[in-house]
């Protein structure tokens, strides 16, 4: 088991577009989006540290639980963008640390943790997270 201090993370950063739908009638975006925009920040870094196509291997990351922390609201002209990391890297799971930062303020309005689990497609069970991955990660610490 690896674990890196906070301090030497790098976070990986993507502008959201806040969509019609996103927004309830009084002005503030719907906590179900705040997922969507994780989601997408999830295959952003993923697909830009793996460098490869990770949907096209054998072994896949999965969500094995998330959990976010709403710390203020993000209103529909808000400039948002999602940072993303790696904050623990395990012998089968690495969890994503991430979070919602309005660019106005510079304040982060939501945190979220996911741990994912390597997933073999043909043994359809937990896998060790490949070699490829762990370099990647730990590169990115």
């Amino acid at each position: 088991m690896e674990e890196n201090t906070k301090e030497n993370r790098k976070w990986r950063r993507l502008p959201i577009q806040i969509r019609f739908n996103d927004v309830d009638r009084f002005g503030h975006v719907n906590n179900n989006a705040y997922f969507s925009y994780y989601d997408l920040g999830k295959e952003d870094y993923l697909n830009n540290v793996l460098s490869e196509d990770y949907r096209k291997q054998d072994v896949v990351p999965v969500i094995a639980n998330i959990n976010a922390d709403f710390i203020e609201p993000i209103l529909c002209n808000d400039e948002i963008v999602v940072e993303t990391r790696v904050c623990h890297v395990g012998q089968k799971s690495f969890t994503l640390e991430q979070q919602a930062v309005n660019l106005r303020t510079k304040r982060a309005v939501c945190r979220c943790f996911t741990v994912m689990v390597c997933f073999s497609l043909k043994a359809q069970c937990s896998a060790d997270i490949p070699e490829n991955y762990r370099r990647a990660f730990l590169g990115e610490i």
